[in-house]
């Protein structure tokens, strides 16, 4: 055995079932080496969409996914991916081939410093001098990725150390797997979160994408409805409390002040659970600093002038919740459901109207969500269709719409839908996009194909830049180098093998999306969008009352 075999035999004690990556000469040994294990080795057409497909399979999971390319290009072609896991909190492990350890210390083919690279990319990283390590980083990779917050690692093996004999037995195998155990809240904080709470008029519950991570949405939702405290989301934590839910008040996330900001505006202790200030900073919700802030997560807050907590709940959210909640009653109503209102009639107004031709944004999520099951999974890219999908787009359940707000890389939907098929294959799968966003890893549609994964690209089509488009008409009444050209989308599908469908009309798009979702084919639909709506809707909120 060598010592890419017994980084194999480490991974498979790990759990993993899939690495996402590409083949390089100095991963010559761990290619080999997958070909005698049980994990599936997922060739990709990018090291980029590789280590997209890890980060939504980790988020997806919560088992860190892992990617693996070789020296020099290859490592930098990770790296997008490598720091969206890490700011968005999915678990990843990246393997990194290197050259020799006899030609790292001058001028060299293909050599740069990876590691430091990474370093600040990642949770922790490291390079492996001898075979002997392997066992230990392997396992010390997987624990702090999985550990929260989780996050990203990275591993570089050398060429020469990866084929060093280790022997077929001895000391050197793969470690014991164990998981740090998420303590119990303190009963002293718990009786001042209760305190604190208690002297609230109106209050909110804020939750993060942690709850999701906690797979604590299911005690959220008791908590809100026992209480009945309204809750806002951000926009990675959509689904912990289903839109239908009369105490939903959908997500808070737009820089511009929404109808869920005019909310906030009116809350006077916000419950923040498993919040993370990459999802959206304190700044915007709480700009006079004059809110009861009651912090209950895993880890303490992250210092902010705009987030001075006044308890702090640390340990098992779910535990956390139980114990608040014993000691509350519950709010008048008619906060929350005034609450409601607000955000409803807002949506409600933007819903209604005529069809218009480009659809307008609101109608194809409306069409969108109308064929989908509530837990279908929807991966949505960066672009304007984002903050369209992130505060309209109704979810019943969570991590059934991911969307990348810590990073926000575009690029990551076609990557990540393939993740997704591959992990839930039998829950229908779309990737909504924009033209921009597409074509930066629509290369990875040919592994959709060849894996023969059937899943749905919805691309919003503008010709353009939408989201810089925007907020430069915004801010100066004029635009600069945000217009570009598409090949035809219905043909370049098509010379892929994937089916290709153009809507035409609004009444084509629904039917069109039942097709492609029963298909055995990835398609990809060209559906035309009126981002005239973007600026509309600045104007419809700049008009909320104060």
């Amino acid at each position: 055995m060598n010592a890419a075999e017994l980084l194999v035999r480490c991974l498979e004690n790990e759990g993993v079932q899939l690495v996402f990556g590409l083949p390089g000469e100095e991963t010559l040994e761990l290619m080999d080496a997958f070909l005698d294990s049980r994990i599936r080795f997922i060739e990709t057409r990018h090291e980029q969409g590789a280590a997209f497909m890890a980060d939504v399979y980790g988020r997806l999971s919560g088992k860190a996914g892992v990617c693996l390319s070789t020296l020099g290009p290859g490592a930098t072609n990770l790296l997008t991916g490598v720091v969206d896991a890490f700011l968005d909190r999915a678990p990843l492990v990246a393997i990194s081939g290197q050259a020799s350890l006899n030609r790292r210390h001058k001028e060299s083919h293909q050599y740069i410093d990876v590691i430091s690279m990474f370093k600040p990319a990642t949770k922790w990283n490291t390079s492996i001098p001898k075979a002997e390590v392997i066992p230990e980083a392997i396992r010390k990779a997987f624990k702090i990725a999985q550990t929260e917050k989780p996050g990203s690692t990275h591993v570089e093996l050398p060429e020469d150390v990866a084929e060093e004999q280790v022997g077929d037995a001895g000391e050197l195998k793969p470690l014991f797997v164990q998981g740090p155990v998420t303590p119990e809240p303190s009963q002293a904080q718990v009786a001042r979160a209760i305190q604190a709470i208690a002297g609230a008029q109106h209050p909110v519950i804020l939750a993060g994408n942690g709850v999701i991570r906690g797979h604590a949405h299911e005690a959220v939702r008791t908590f809100a409805r026992q209480l009945q405290i309204p809750v806002l989301h951000t926009f990675m934590a959509k689904g912990v409390l289903p839109d239908s839910d009369p105490l939903s008040l959908y997500t808070i996330g737009l820089q511009a002040r929404d109808y869920a900001a005019v909310v906030m505006e009116q809350a006077d202790a916000v419950i923040a659970v498993g919040y993370d200030f990459v999802e959206y900073a304190p700044c915007f919700w709480n700009a006079r600093r004059n809110k009861r802030l009651v912090h209950i997560d895993v880890s303490p807050a992250e210092v902010d002038e705009h987030y001075i907590v006044e308890v702090g709940v640390l340990g098992d959210i779910r535990l956390s919740l139980e114990d608040i909640a014993e000691g509350l009653a519950p709010f008048d109503s008619r906060w929350a459901q005034g609450a409601r209102k607000t955000v409803t009639d807002g949506f409600d107004a933007e819903l209604g109207g005529k069809e218009s031709w480009p659809l307008r944004p609101q109608h194809v999520m409306r069409d969108l969500r109308t064929v989908l099951r509530p837990d279908d999974l929807v991966l949505c890219d960066v672009g304007a269709h984002k903050l369209w999908m992130a505060r309209m787009f109704p979810c019943e359940v969570p991590n059934s719409c991911i969307i990348s707000n810590g990073f926000a890389a575009m690029g990551i939907a076609v990557p990540g839908a393939i993740a997704a098929k591959l992990l839930f294959g039998e829950r229908r799968v779309v990737a909504v996009t924009g033209d921009g966003g597409f074509l930066m890893n629509s290369q990875e549609l040919e592994t959709a194909v060849r894996l023969g994964l059937p899943l749905v690209i919805l691309v919003w089509r503008d010709d353009g830049y939408g989201v810089i488009r925007w907020k430069q008409q915004v801010r100066f009444g004029r635009t600069s180098s945000v217009d570009f050209g598409n090949p035809d989308l219905v043909r370049y599908a098509q010379s892929f093998g994937a089916a290709g469908y153009r809507v035409t009309e609004p009444a084509e798009l629904r039917p069109i999306l039942v097709n492609a979702l029963n298909g055995k084919v990835p398609a990809v639909i060209d559906c035309p969008v009126d981002y005239a709506e973007n600026l509309r809707l600045t104007e419809r909120l700049k008009a909320l009352p104060h």
